[in-house]
């Protein structure tokens, strides 16, 4: 049986520990339940994104689409910031392990910006309420101090475009989350 439960730091924001059931072939887990995330919609995308150690990718945030993300194989440390201007918990943010085999999951609703770290070579898998669409994907600078993420120490790889991503203080007024 899952348990899931909200973040005490940013509203919206789903932790689960998925039922695992080992045996002598192995392990079965039940990944996602929709019914676990009041209020979530169906998922209808899923992807997979495989990082070598020492890859971030991220910070991004969607104004429509949710998220739920959980790591197959390796450790990432996962970094939030809450954007949404009508939120009780805008401007705050959460930083945590996720780890292949304790098989956790994340749901993160629109508006909440995340960051994936690969601590370790991973692969993380998520799943998406609405369709890829490239205007609804933006981003903010992963190492903004106004963002308070406590990130490992060193420079991470990083795409070009993560590269250019924005300072919170130049994110457009069209591009903030409601």
């Amino acid at each position: 049986m899952a348990e899931v439960w909200e973040s005490a730091r940013i509203s919206g924001v789903y932790h689960v520990r998925p039922g695992q059931w080992p045996d002598a072939r192995g392990r079965f887990v039940e990944a996602f339940r929709r019914s676990w995330i009041p209020g979530a919609r169906e998922m209808v995308q899923g992807s997979r994104s495989d990082s070598r150690a020492g890859v971030l990718r991220g910070m991004h945030y969607h104004l429509f689409q949710a998220d739920y993300v959980t790591v197959i194989t390796g450790r990432m440390l996962a970094g939030l910031y809450d954007l949404r201007e009508s939120s009780p918990t805008r401007g705050a943010s959460e930083s945590f392990e996720l780890d292949g085999e304790a098989a956790g999951g994340l749901y993160v609703p629109p508006g909440v910006a995340h960051g994936f770290w690969a601590l370790t070579d991973a692969t993380l898998v998520y799943l998406a309420d609405d369709y890829y669409d490239g205007s609804d994907e933006l981003g903010v600078r992963w190492d903004d101090p106004a963002l308070g993420i406590a990130w490992p120490p060193g420079e991470p790889h990083l795409s070009e475009r993560d590269r250019g991503n924005p300072v919170l203080a130049d994110i457009s007024e069209e591009n903030r989350p409601a």
